[in-house]
């Protein structure tokens, strides 16, 4: 399965935080990520994104085909992505279109075994998939996408 973690772009300070919506830069930052995605998208991918404003935004840059799930809001949790992903043992390849804490903490699960507090930068993408060499299960990271680097 592949596990896209695309953090929202740059988004205006402000209150309410679930309808901040995204600055020109985080609009040029959604933009390049997904043009990057699109060349290399993975067949039947799924599209997840938390219920706010500049989650959706983001996601737009890509494809207006995406699910809205509750549980990626900003509180969301690690559990909570892993239920809404299905990650590992999923059929299809999905990305996450969320926030801060989770995905980087995420990120760290996979990568080191363990929650941590990893950041990820606006607008980023990493990108990670599993598979299983001689009877074991590893997760692989095969990119990560810094939105000022595409």
């Amino acid at each position: 399965m592949d596990l896209l973690l695309w953090r929202h772009a740059e988004a205006v300070d402000g209150t309410p935080d679930h309808t901040r919506e995204l600055t020109k830069r985080g609009e040029r930052q959604a933009r390049n990520v997904a043009a990057w995605i699109e060349e290399r998208r993975p067949k039947r991918l799924r599209v997840l994104v938390s219920p706010t404003a500049r989650t959706r935004q983001t996601a737009s840059a890509f494809t207006d085909d995406f699910e809205i799930v509750p549980s990626l809001g900003p509180e969301g949790s690690v559990a909570e992505l892993l239920a809404a992903t299905g990650w590992p043992d999923a059929d299809r390849p999905c990305v996450v279109v969320g926030h801060q804490p989770a995905l980087g903490r995420l990120a760290a699960l996979l990568l080191a075994g363990e929650e941590a507090d990893w950041t990820i930068k606006k607008g980023a993408l990493w990108w990670f998939t599993t598979r299983t060499r001689n009877g074991e299960t590893q997760h692989v990271l095969r990119a990560v996408v810094p939105p000022d680097l595409v």
